[in-house]
């Protein structure tokens, strides 16, 4: 399927976020799907998934997380990207992360929702959400901030998905609605294995449909190809996942 890929910019509470968005070639409307990126921010590999997304009938929405301190590239990154060879990228990072506290993402969640119900490229109905690294915790907040909007949510390599911090995201288990998948990094110090029992705990206890998996072996990052920490294997693992949901779910 031939996809088309464009630059958007979405009005948000707080100002404009540049985002991506593809879609299938053929000026119909497809089930929406918005891709949460990870912490280096928007850039040309998740672009790059976002048009496998695209190819198997579904619009996809990038947004720039980041927008409040800039357009994308708001951080210029190395390539290939390897925190260890710059002890400075996360200090830089940091700052950017601290923008994405849960009432910023609610609010930009209800922007991002609101494009995608108003585009003539989108069904009408909920939307999916998949996400990487602090996408996926991301996802699961949007999960539970707009239950009757989300239909699915896969968070992979997700961190501090159920720390000890009263705003931690999966106190919010109870109100989500939509169906879930992890696919957890083994070796991941920012969701030790704690998290997992927790997040599993809380989930379970709130009747929320879901299915979360520790990919053996696979570095937090591992769906990145364009990172030291790339996991081949295990980041064709998370497309099956991730697009056996989709089909099965929110079928294109």
């Amino acid at each position: 399927m031939t996809v088309r890929g464009t630059r958007v910019d979405v009005r948000t509470a707080d100002g404009t976020a540049d985002a991506y968005l593809a879609h299938p070639d053929d000026d119909r409307a497809h089930p929406g799907v918005i891709l949460y990126m990870d912490a280096f921010g928007l850039r040309p590999h998740l672009e790059r998934m976002a048009d496998r997304l695209a190819a198997a009938g579904y619009t996809v929405l990038v947004p720039n997380a980041y927008y409040r301190n800039g357009r994308a590239p708001v951080v210029e990154l190395p390539e290939p990207i390897d925190p260890e060879s710059d002890d400075t990228l996360f200090d830089r990072l940091g700052p950017l992360l601290a923008t994405l506290t849960p009432e910023a993402t609610e609010r930009d969640a209800d922007a991002y929702l609101r494009w995608l119900a108003d585009s003539p490229l989108v069904q009408d109905g909920p939307v999916g959400l998949t996400g990487y690294c602090r996408g996926a915790l991301l996802a699961l907040r949007t999960a539970a901030s707009h239950p009757d909007r989300i239909a699915l949510a896969a968070g992979f390599h997700g961190g501090n998905l159920a720390t000890e911090r009263p705003d931690s995201p999966h106190l919010g288990a109870g109100r989500i609605t939509a169906e879930l998948y992890f696919g957890h990094a083994d070796q991941d110090e920012s969701l030790p294995p704690e998290q997992i029992d927790r997040l599993a705990a809380a989930l379970t206890a709130a009747g929320v449909r879901y299915r979360a998996e520790v990919y053996a072996g696979a570095l937090h990052g591992y769906t990145q190809a364009d990172t030291v920490r790339y996991d081949a294997a295990a980041d064709e693992r998370h497309w099956e996942a991730l697009l056996g949901l989709l089909k099965r779910v929110l079928p294109a």
